[in-house]
């Protein structure tokens, strides 16, 4: 053993040798770091060597802190990338890009000011592992964005640094809500995560980021974010929610979209007319023992039921209009005219054909009152709860709700081909505006 301790500059006698990190890359090469709070010294001591210890250079000193506050505890160097560095101190996380000369706080996910003791990097899934000093273990998910910090990126207007293939995880329910004094931290998000860096905060003009399918559909458009510097945006790679016919009930299920098929995605970033673009491949949990094609199987079980809520809804916009040029074309008319009760005979068998659709009552199951949407609502969730193939029940069931729609149509074409017209006559024997029948419209 060699004594080195007298070849650091700058660093007074007696010092706790709180951390040495021997380098991943180079034998020669290693780090320490120094602990002087029991004498009163709050600076961090940080310092490298190339040659075994012969020489040491400062990357933290009481002289030039570069930013650091609170003593060093531990400093780790990336098992990829030589220059990237993380220091833990009495107060927090810092971060350097550039083998110590320059630091910065990481403060993501609103990270506290909290003694952090030791550092893991995790290889499979290159995150960050924190052990604090009373608040617990924190993980920094995905940590290739720092990597990728390099002096040619930094100089680039935005470029997109990471988009790591995400895993559709097997959605699971249950659980319940903790009280103040759980110790338990977030999941990670049931998402994909989509990392940008821009060199400037965005300040004119419109910044849109979009994800497009294989074939080039635009599938999502998520917000933006205008900060300098890593931006973390999430997606929850589903299609919009179904567009549900109003009623007295919430749809329950019917207020989320169907989650998208695994493949590749292109996340496209357009800033002041520029257009940058990535690829992000989404796949299957692990775990999941159903197929690709069982998974498409019931995604597209799951979008014919969208579909039909689609088609309910369309409908009845069809006779919320009715009714509204009923209700209006029966308040002009004078107290008593016999026309108003024509008017409100005619509006009750519309209303009618509405009960068909959707529940009037709250309640649900309790009252007795299911209808249409109701069902489609709950033959919805059925198939979404499970991303496998859907059962032969299901789709059969589909059909059957397509049929009684299409008699509810008819019911209501019925009413527009021959008792509105009947309507319209007594209408022009008094001078009355006649009413236009709502047109059919797409979804």
């Amino acid at each position: 053993w060699t004594n080195v301790i007298g070849n650091i500059p700058d660093l007074p006698k007696n010092s706790w040798v709180s951390w040495v990190q021997a380098s991943n890359f180079d034998a020669g090469t290693a780090y320490a770091a120094f602990d002087r709070h029991t004498f009163g010294d709050m600076a961090p001591y940080v310092f490298k060597t190339t040659d075994y210890g012969k020489t040491w250079t400062p990357l933290a000193t009481a002289q030039n802190p570069k930013g650091i506050r609170g003593y060093a505890h531990v400093v780790r160097e990336d098992l990829v990338k030589p220059d990237l560095l993380f220091l833990g101190t009495e107060f927090g996380l810092w971060v350097s890009i550039d083998g110590g000369k320059n630091w910065a706080q990481f403060k993501g996910n609103h990270f506290p000011a909290v003694a952090v003791r030791d550092l893991a990097i995790q290889p499979r899934d290159n995150d960050l592992v924190l052990a604090t000093h009373g608040r617990g273990i924190w993980i920094v998910d995905d940590i290739t964005p720092l990597r990728a910090l390099t002096p040619d990126l930094l100089t680039q207007e935005v470029a997109f640094v990471s988009a790591r293939p995400v895993q559709q995880r097997i959605e699971g329910t249950g659980g319940w809500a903790n009280g103040d004094a759980a110790f338990v931290g977030d999941n990670p998000p049931d998402a994909a995560v989509i990392t940008y860096y821009q060199r400037a905060r965005h300040l004119f003009g419109k910044i849109k980021l979009e994800v497009l399918d294989a074939s080039g559909r635009v599938v999502d458009e998520l917000p933006a974010s205008k900060r300098p510097g890593l931006n973390r945006v999430t997606w929850q790679m589903r299609e919009k929610p179904p567009r549900v016919p109003p009623a007295a009930q919430l749809a329950f299920s019917g207020t989320r979209g169907p989650r998208l098929l695994p493949g590749t995605y292109t996340v496209r970033l357009t800033k002041a007319g520029k257009v940058s673009e990535t690829k992000l491949t989404v796949g299957l949990d692990r775990r999941a023992k159903f197929s690709e094609a069982d998974r498409k199987a019931q995604f597209d079980a799951a979008m014919k039921v969208h579909a039909l809520f689609g088609e309910e809804s369309a409908l009845m916009d069809r006779i919320l209009s009715l009714r509204a040029a009923l209700a209006k074309t029966g308040a002009a008319l004078p107290e008593g005219d016999s026309l108003r009760k024509e008017i409100s005979d005619f509006d009750g068998k519309v209303d009618g054909v509405r009960k068909k659709i959707v529940a009037t009552t709250e309640g649900g199951a309790i009252t007795g009152e299911e209808r249409l949407r109701e069902h489609t609502d709950q033959l919805y969730g059925a198939i979404l709860s499970y991303e496998g193939k859907p059962g032969g029940y299901q789709i059969a069931y589909i059909d059957a709700l397509k049929r009684e729609l299409a008699d509810v149509t008819k019911d209501f074409e019925q009413l527009l081909a021959k008792d509105l017209p009947a309507l319209n006559e007594s209408l022009k024997t008094k001078g009355q505006q006649p009413i236009p029948p709502p047109a059919a419209k797409s979804r």
